[in-house]
């Protein structure tokens, strides 16, 4: 890739364009809940969503503000590091979006990742090295004749990833971020939950990384590898304005959270009805103006831009009809949801009075079908009186034994309708060896019970009047983790003093 002759080099091997971009839908293929992604149209009545401003600039070759002639307009002007990914090869794909930045009147720079498109290296993803190499594209960006020195950065997915990355390493030019579906911890979010490999993940490493099948493998403890490609271990660092778009139904909505839970007052959260990728493909009326508002507020100072009425947005699922939609919070939790404990029943019941004491068990499922009803154990509310709606994360407390010396335990939450039909809500996930953290491996006793907390993570979703909130327990949750512990059996003690299920709810629910 040529720059210009004014420019200056990158001093590490990072191939950019100063370009316009659309924001990249991610390669991974998402797998959807049970319910589609509600075909929604209606964006929040919140000013900071429909904001815009006429254009102001052409776009010239290399994507610059430019005058009604064509040539490079006079004068500086902020940056945008647009996308930062190992899926920037077709740098023209990336200029019709960003080209709206441009007009009105931002410098924008599309970077492909070390070793991807014709950037030369090998593709380690988030590692380190890479966020060397934006680090020093953001600087480079700031220093540009045509450059204020106010410089954002923004991205979906590993663009998304990257930017959150860069922001911990702290680079002077850099003011504010837009990472949308993004992670918080790349070993926690992405390949191993709970301590299990995911494998929905190795067509991506064969894809974009191949050198990871290996590397990863050899890493399945939480360790300063990991710690290197991590947010959360920077967390005291995410100290700029960061603006994060989430997806309820996306696979990073619980680092999302947990950035914003570290960091509350330099995180808003915007979390909608859709999957991985890019919002505006999946939600009408999701576009650049919100973008615009917050880099017009960060990086051209101007007071006037607006930023969200509230520190959280948020899309109440299912979506109109069932969910109530768009609403906004100062916080997340909302202030009014408080604590629901249901305890798993030796009946199969779920209800807040635990009832006699009792075992619960289920056979191991090696294989990659779908648990089989000797393979899992569901417990199930009675038909809700009223609706209840989830609003945070939840905890499944439960004592566990194993025939095996490991084991696995996967935990999903079901919205069960009249007829049947079940909606997959959210889910969480644990190592029977891993329960103690994932920085070293707790023993497994056969045939002992261990006590384990499985993660839910967080949702925003109503549960109707007439359903049932249902809890499936069982060992594997494939393509979300690998089925890969040892053949055998999983016991649970329920009832009195046995295994519970930690909700936050709002309201009177």
């Amino acid at each position: 890739m040529q720059f210009p002759e004014d420019a200056m080099p990158l001093r590490r091997r990072t191939v950019c364009a100063l370009g316009a971009a659309t924001a990249l839908t991610a390669a991974l293929a998402p797998t959807r809940a049970a319910a589609a992604t509600p075909p929604a149209t209606s964006v929040p009545s919140d000013p900071f969503f429909s904001y815009d401003r006429p254009e102001t600039y052409g776009v010239a070759q290399l994507y610059r503000p430019a005058s009604p002639d064509g040539q490079p307009a006079t004068g500086t002007f902020p940056g945008i590091v647009y996308e930062y990914t190992a899926y920037a090869a077709n740098l023209e794909y990336f200029g019709t979006g960003a080209a709206y930045f441009v007009r009105r009147g931002y410098n924008t720079l599309v970077c492909q990742a070390r070793g991807s498109g014709t950037s030369p290296g090998t593709v380690d993803p988030f590692s380190p090295q890479e966020q060397r190499d934006n680090y020093d594209a953001i600087e480079w960006l700031a220093q540009h004749p045509g450059s204020t020195g106010r410089i954002g950065q923004m991205g979906v997915s590993y663009g998304g990833h990257t930017g959150l990355l860069v922001a911990v390493n702290r680079p002077p030019h850099l003011e504010a971020i837009i990472p949308t579906n993004a992670l918080h911890d790349w070993y926690e979010n992405t390949i191993y939950r709970g301590g299990i490999y995911s494998p929905r993940i190795r067509d991506w490493q064969r894809a974009t990384a191949p050198a990871t099948l290996q590397t990863y493998a050899e890493h399945p403890l939480y360790d300063d590898y990991w710690r290197g490609r991590s947010v959360m271990a920077r967390w005291d660092r995410l100290t700029i304005p960061t603006l994060e778009i989430n997806g309820w139904y996306d696979r990073y909505r619980d680092g999302m959270v947990k950035n914003y839970l570290a960091q509350p007052d330099h995180v808003w959260l915007v979390s909608g009805p859709w999957d991985h990728g890019d919002p505006a493909t999946q939600y009408a009326g999701i576009g650049p103006g919100p973008y615009l508002a917050w880099w017009d507020r960060w990086l051209t100072e101007d007071e006037h831009a607006p930023l969200p009425a509230a520190r959280i947005t948020s899309y109440e699922l299912p979506g109109p009809g069932a969910g109530t939609g768009w609403q906004q919070f100062g916080h997340w939790p909302p202030n009014d949801a408080h604590a629901l404990t249901l305890a798993l029943r030796a009946d199969g019941s779920l209800k807040p009075a635990p009832g006699v004491g009792g075992e619960a068990s289920f056979e191991v499922n090696t294989g990659t079908a779908a648990p089989h009803r000797g393979q899992q154990i569901r417990f199930s509310t009675r038909p809700l009186a009223r609706d209840v709606v989830l609003a945070g994360d939840g905890t499944f407390a439960v004592d566990a034994a194993f025939t095996a010396d490991d084991g696995n335990i996967a935990a999903v939450l079901f919205d069960e309708a009249p007829d049947g039909a079940a909606t997959r809500i959210t889910a969480g996930w644990l190592k029977a060896s891993h329960r103690h953290g994932h920085t070293a491996l707790s023993p497994v006793t056969p045939g002992a019970y261990h006590a384990m907390d499985i993660h839910i993570w967080p949702t925003h979703y109503r549960v109707a009047a007439g359903h049932r909130l249902v809890l499936r327990v069982s060992s594997d949750d494939y393509p979300e983790i690998d089925s890969d512990v040892p053949a055998g059996r999983v016991t649970l003690k329920v009832g009195e003093r046995g295994a519970e299920l930690r909700l936050r709810v709002r309201g009177d629910s």
